[in-house]
């Protein structure tokens, strides 16, 4: 039987472990917020304010992800990113990796085109080490240990946060290089609006979405959000056939199905409780380089998010939240027509957070939440886990000094317990700069395969820790928006690696170390009329084992994008940039990667928009010997009921 790390590779849809040597595998009222716990206000922008192209002030914002609570976004301590309905519709990406490209500190790795296996790579750390949320849910493979990234398709989203750094102290395993959290779509205040759009581009791409939201009372108390969307290329050959001799050399296409709901009432003014929905069906069409050329493999996904919850002010000083939720993730593959594997997950995760305000601008936080994750495939069998946490968490400001401390401890049922903290600290230099730094330690927990998987799993071994330490200087003005320059150390132990024990036989051992150390700088705002966000980094991710780069981690990696609002029109453009990295296989060359974008507004309700993605028609590899999108070129016309 195959080691979970050679089932990896066969499938395609994994990503490298972390060390080197390791060779196993619109209108304002559609805006919204939750926290992590439970959907609750907040600003962003929206959707039609994407087709307006009006700049609203930088420091609104509000984000909740960095401290389990609404907080602006100049204010939060570790590095915090928004994309927000404007973001969305000006990026030419269509799923979340190719958005979180413009993240700071994030590299992305795909096996081929849309549909393909997805890394994230957050400030380092591999992608079992960052974190997903999609309103508050994991919903991550228990079997493989990360989440289908390339399942999430931008049309479900209405906006994103990205926490940078150690945050297993507010959200558990995973979350070392940071927590990706995804919002869907909700309602507003306003009778029910309907949209849709309808595009066509290169390889044969056509894509189709529909959605209405609004109100169903005329008080506004009830709302609610319905989206559907469908996507679908003739895609391209994932694999070169002058690396990979042994794939298929026909293109590999991909479908997407994907429908998000919400439903929300307000009792009154101290209760409120609802619904939020979200599935994402995939079919792709993948190359095995270990298979013969006349292979042909698919890959069916499903990734699956339900959550009710319900937020409640007991007192004037007492808020409460409670969730319900549930996080799937399913795949089955199979070849030449013959079904070959089944890989189903189920995370049920039941939260309960309180708040409470101490004094003006100081706030204890004290929660309990309890996992469930089940692992049902033909391939191995694993007993279910559950997981229980309590979290304590205080934030407070006194004059120019900010503080923000948060400890969490998690106890499995198959392995033991885990302790995890973080502790940071801000001070306002000026009315416009602020310095902060902080301490944190993270961990992860082993995944399924590493634990239980035949021939390689192993019962006995525990989760990957880290510390980081993290400094940053700040200045934020409505002027120019938020600009942020970070410079970051972590250190890896206990790192799980596949060693050889015998001829074909690797074992599951606790022996991996690392160190990421970096500097990451960052601006999101506006010269004038003009919105800009870049992101530079600079780092030195070694394997401390056998003193070599982490594979697929560039030393230097960098993103632009840049867009205006011209009379009707909104015309931008994005150049991510990325330096030479190594992969198991072989390296990996350098690139740049030049992306335009426009869209018209022909009436209030009518638009139609265009894309040039790869201009410059660059052939390059995230992963070694698979195939990137060379230039493409891309239509919609859409309507957006006013």
């Amino acid at each position: 039987m195959l080691s979970p790390i050679a089932r990896a590779a066969l499938l395609a849809f994994a990503s490298l472990p972390l060390v080197v040597h390791a060779q196993a595998s619109s209108s304002s009222s559609s805006s919204s917020s939750s926290s992590s716990s439970s959907p609750s206000s907040s600003s962003s922008t929206s959707a039609d304010a994407g087709a307006a192209g009006s700049s609203p002030t930088v420091l609104s914002p509000v984000v909740v992800t960095a401290e389990r609570g609404p907080q602006a976004l100049a204010d939060a301590i570790p590095q915090t990113t928004l994309f927000d309905q404007q973001d969305i519709a000006d990026t030419t990406a269509t799923d979340l990796p190719g958005l979180l490209q413009l993240a700071p500190g994030a590299q992305i790795s795909r096996t081929g085109g849309p549909g393909s296996t997805t890394s994230l790579f957050l400030r380092g750390a591999s992608s079992t080490q960052s974190l997903l949320l999609i309103d508050g849910v994991r919903v991550d493979s228990v079997s493989l240990g990360a989440p289908q990234l390339a399942q999430i398709p931008l049309d479900q989203i209405d906006h994103v946060e990205v926490v940078n750094g150690n945050v297993s102290a507010l959200y558990g395993s995973g979350a070392i290089g940071g927590v990706v959290q995804v919002f869907t779509k909700d309602g507003g205040d306003h009778p029910p609006r309907f949209n849709f759009s309808v595009g066509y581009g290169s390889y044969h791409t056509q894509t189709q979405q529909a959605g209405v939201n609004g109100a169903l009372d005329k008080d506004g108390n009830t709302t609610f959000s319905i989206s559907l969307a469908r996507s679908k290329d003739d895609g391209f050959s994932s694999l070169n056939p002058a690396q990979a001799p042994n794939a298929n050399p026909n293109a590999n296409g991909y479908l997407n199905e994907s429908i998000s709901a919400s439903l929300r009432h307000k009792f009154n003014d101290k209760w409120d409780a609802g619904v939020t929905y979200l599935q994402s069906n995939g079919n792709n069409s993948y190359d095995n380089a270990y298979g013969v050329p006349t292979d042909l493999n698919n890959l069916y996904t499903k990734v699956r998010q339900v959550s009710v919850f319900a937020n409640g002010k007991l007192t004037d000083w007492w808020t409460t939240h409670f969730v319900v939720a549930e996080g799937d993730d399913r795949s089955v593959s199979n070849t030449n027509g013959i079904y070959n594997g089944r890989f189903d997950t189920d995370n049920r995760q039941y939260t309960w957070q309180n708040d409470f305000a101490l004094a003006a601008q100081q706030k204890l936080q004290v929660g309990y939440e309890h996992l469930d994750q089940s692992l049902d495939s033909d391939t191995f069998a694993a007993p279910d886990r559950h997981v229980d946490s309590g979290f304590v968490g205080y934030t407070g400001r006194f004059g120019r000094n900010q503080i923000q401390a948060n400890l969490r401890r998690d106890q499995y049922s198959d392995f033991g317990g885990a302790n995890s903290y973080y502790l940071g600290y801000g001070f306002d230099i000026t009315e416009h700069w602020k310095a902060t730094a902080s301490y944190s330690d993270s961990f992860r927990a082993p995944s399924f395969d590493d634990l239980y998987y035949p021939t390689s799993g192993n019962p006995s071994i525990q989760p990957e820790r880290s510390h980081s330490i993290e400094a940053a200087l700040q200045y934020a003005s409505n002027a120019l928006g938020v600009m942020r320059l970070s410079a970051f150390q972590t250190r890896y132990s206990n790192l799980i690696d596949y060693p050889q024990i015998s001829p074909g036989i690797y074992l599951a051992e606790n022996v991996g170390r690392a160190k990421v150390q970096g500097l990451e700088g960052s601006w999101s705002g506006h010269v004038g009329k003009t919105d800009i966000r870049a992101s530079v980094t600079l780092q030195n991710p070694v394997d401390l084992d056998s003193d070599t780069d982490l594979v697929r981690r560039a030393r230097h990696f960098a993103s632009l994008a840049v867009n205006r609002s011209i009379a009707g029109w909104r015309v931008g453009g994005e150049w991510i940039v990325s330096g030479a990295r190594e992969d198991s296989s072989g390296a990996l060359g350098g690139y740049g990667v030049v992306n335009l974008s426009a869209r018209y507004n022909v009436t209030k309700a009518w638009y139609v928009a265009a894309q040039i993605q790869n201009l410059l028609n660059k052939d390059y590899e995230t992963a070694y010997s698979y195939n990137s999108p060379r230039r493409g070129a891309y239509v919609t016309v859409g309507w957006q009921q006013q």
